[in-house]
């Protein structure tokens, strides 16, 4: 019984070695993630600056899993390249090593201390970063906690006859000692937490030198599985593809060579425990210094393996809203920006055609413009429920403001297409059907307004992807500037019916007119939120009215 209940106790603290390795990368993701994100979008084209970048991530997250699953659904979105992407995990790998050497050292005793603190900060803090640098406290703190208590309950079990046996009969087989261990990890979500329990064994005993290198290069193999599993793409799959190649490398050439490895690393260090450490460090460390000069070339390898795949036949399908990056709030908002854009895409794809729609009476256009609209809602639901169940929780107040971006975004963008193809397209039939045509003056302003919108839409989108200020205050000022437009159109046009010069058309182009107006209003909406926090829109409606009722004033 007593052994039973020692087993319960492992099992038990490396659940809690586990749990201080989430609270470390949640506190770390929801305080610093919106920093770390932009952090991978740039000054990432060097090598040396990719793979620092790497390193400091993985120090930060306390998982090179995590750091993994986070680069491989930036790269994914397209806003990592492929070729940066490798050389940070390369990094990676190497700070996981970092972590694994401090946390080798008996240090239990700053447990406490870094609980107490953690605590105290989490608590007392109203700063939403100060509380989730005190997660980050006691996260590190139960780590080392749950590392100490499982040294010393693995302490007495190295005399136990069943474990004993277990590992004597896997003593000749170190292919099934890196299997398990791989298994072992995949499971865990975590090489760090499995690289610290065999560094326990070894310090007990219950593993040998070589049985210890032969898990650690099974954990190292395991640490890659999560990110590769749950990529669902081809794109998604090269990344996490290349670190899988680059560790499956290393442990084909290590594994036949363990026991000349254990006598190179004894000078380092004769405890099998300490051999392990440095082994886990000078492998990820080799592989780092063979795999990056040749890196372009092995990127160009795993294109060409996991090629693009076509379009899904239905465009209103997601493509990069994946439920396995809910988890990370940071990646989950990525991903909703790129559906997003999507969005954005098919909307300019609708408008660009507009004049030649009226022009031209193009009822072929006027149909694939009408059939693109059901494409914008399914998008719209599906960003918004990847949104709600990615919750509030989980979101620092940077990321939360950027989750109301998309919301309003995403809201507009399906508005703008249903004036598109509802009220336009309604539009453009009654034209068609009654057999009149516009003026060429009407054509004309038709054709200005609409340039107009356009460079209101491209200026929506840099509001949207880079928080441009100036281009949203650009973008509210335009509404004058839209309003001045659809008035002249209009007393012209009106003009033009009362002389009897223009055909027809009549209200018809009016309501043209003035929709293409409230399709600006709402590109002219994505700004305010932006504005809003920056303390520029309260300045700019005030000078509206001003200006307005100084105008009265005049008249």
């Amino acid at each position: 019984m007593k052994g039973t209940f020692a087993f319960f106790d492992i099992f038990g603290y490396v659940a809690l070695l586990l749990w201080g390795t989430h609270m470390v990368t949640s506190g770390v993701l929801r305080g610093y993630g919106s920093a770390l994100r932009r952090g991978l979008g740039r000054y990432l084209e060097r090598r040396p600056t990719a793979f620092t970048f790497g390193v400091c991530i993985t120090a930060l997250l306390q998982s090179s899993t995590a750091a993994g699953m986070m680069a491989t659904s930036f790269a994914a979105g397209g806003f990592l390249g492929l070729t940066p992407g490798l050389v940070v995990m390369l990094g990676a790998n190497v700070g996981t090593t970092l972590i694994v050497q401090v946390m080798s050292f008996d240090i239990a005793l700053v447990a406490p201390i870094l609980i107490l603190l953690g605590t105290a900060m989490h608590r007392r803090s109203d700063d939403a970063r100060h509380q989730n640098l005190g997660r980050v406290g006691i996260g590190l703190g139960l780590m080392l906690l749950a590392l100490h208590l499982l040294v010393l309950t693995m302490a007495p079990i190295q005399n136990a006859q069943a474990v004993r046996a277990v590992m004597e009969s896997l003593a000749g087989e170190p292919v099934l000692v890196l299997l398990a261990t791989a298994l072992l990890t995949w499971l865990c979500h975590s090489s760090v937490a499995v690289v610290l329990l065999i560094v326990s064994f070894a310090t007990a005993g219950v593993v040998d030198t070589q049985e210890a290198l032969a898990m650690v290069l099974g954990a190292n193999l395991g640490g890659t599985l999560p990110a590769l599993l749950e990529a669902h793409t081809p794109v998604a799959r090269r990344l996490p593809l290349g670190n899988v190649l680059v560790r499956a490398t290393g442990c084909l050439v290590c594994l036949p060579l363990l026991h000349p490895l254990t006598q190179w690393l004894a000078p380092l260090g004769a405890s099998p425990a300490r051999i392990a450490v440095n082994f886990h460090t000078a492998f990820n460390l080799a592989l780092a210094v063979i795999f990056i000069l040749p890196i372009e070339r092995f990127a160009q390898l795993l294109v060409r393996l996991l090629p693009e795949p076509p379009r899904p036949a239905d465009p209103g399908m997601p493509l990069y809203l994946d439920e396995a990056a809910l988890e990370s709030a940071n990646v989950a908002l990525v991903n909703a920006t790129r559906e997003s854009m999507r969005m954005a895409d098919t909307v300019e794809g609708m408008l660009t055609s507009l004049v030649e729609v009226f022009g031209k009476d193009d009822a072929a256009r006027a149909t694939t413009i009408s059939r693109m609209d059901p494409w914008l809602d399914r998008l719209g639901i599906a960003i918004r429920q990847y949104l709600t169940d990615l919750g509030s929780e989980a979101l620092n107040e940077e990321d939360g403001a950027r989750s109301q971006e998309i919301h309003a975004f995403v809201m507009n963008i399906e508005h703008i297409g249903d004036i598109t193809a509802n009220n336009l397209m309604e539009f453009a039939a009654k034209k068609a059907q009654s057999g009149q045509d516009f003026s060429a003056e009407d054509i004309q302003d038709l054709a200005i307004m609409h340039a107009q919108v356009m460079e209101s839409l491209r200026l929506a989108i840099t509001v949207f992807m880079r928080g441009d200020l100036r281009a949203a205050q650009q973008l509210v000022e335009r509404k004058e500037l839209l309003w001045r437009l659809e008035n002249e159109s209009s007393d012209r046009h009106i003009r033009a019916l009362r002389e009897h010069r223009d055909g027809g058309g009549g209200d018809v182009y009016l309501r043209i007119l003035r929709d293409l107006r409230r399709i600006h209003s709402h590109l002219a909406a994505i700004a305010y939120l932006p504005l809003e926090r920056a303390g520029l829109l309260q300045d700019r409606l005030v000078r509206g009215a001003l200006s307005n009722a100084a105008a009265q004033g005049k008249a």
